[in-house]
């Protein structure tokens, strides 16, 4: 992601509280974040991890948090959302990343 991002801070906390509006509690507020990633992030994309080209398959909710599941050939790992580059331009979406970045 490039040093000067898209979206501007009072952006993101508008979308976050939007999120989470209905959300009580922590638990709650991650689900929230998590659907709304999932539905809006457009995948699959390609960013780099550790200088290694991955492809970004999906996005799920597991105990350790949100992740997003990648692939590199035959390998698949999931990576905390949060750790994970994001590519320059940014995938559709990525605004629902930022605003839990947030929070997260």
């Amino acid at each position: 992601m490039t040093d000067h991002a898209p979206w501007s801070e009072a952006e993101l906390r508008a979308l976050a509280e939007e999120l989470m509006v209905d959300a009580w509690g922590e638990g709650e507020q991650r689900g929230a974040f998590c659907v709304a990633i999932a539905d809006h992030l457009t995948v699959p994309f390609t960013t780099h991890v550790l200088g290694v080209v991955v492809r970004v398959e999906a996005v799920e909710e597991n105990l350790g948090g949100i992740v997003a599941l990648c692939r590199r050939g035959s390998h698949r790992q999931a990576i905390g959302i949060l750790e994970l580059p994001l590519p320059d331009p940014p995938p559709e979406g990525a605004e629902y990343i930022e605003a839990y970045r947030l929070y997260g």
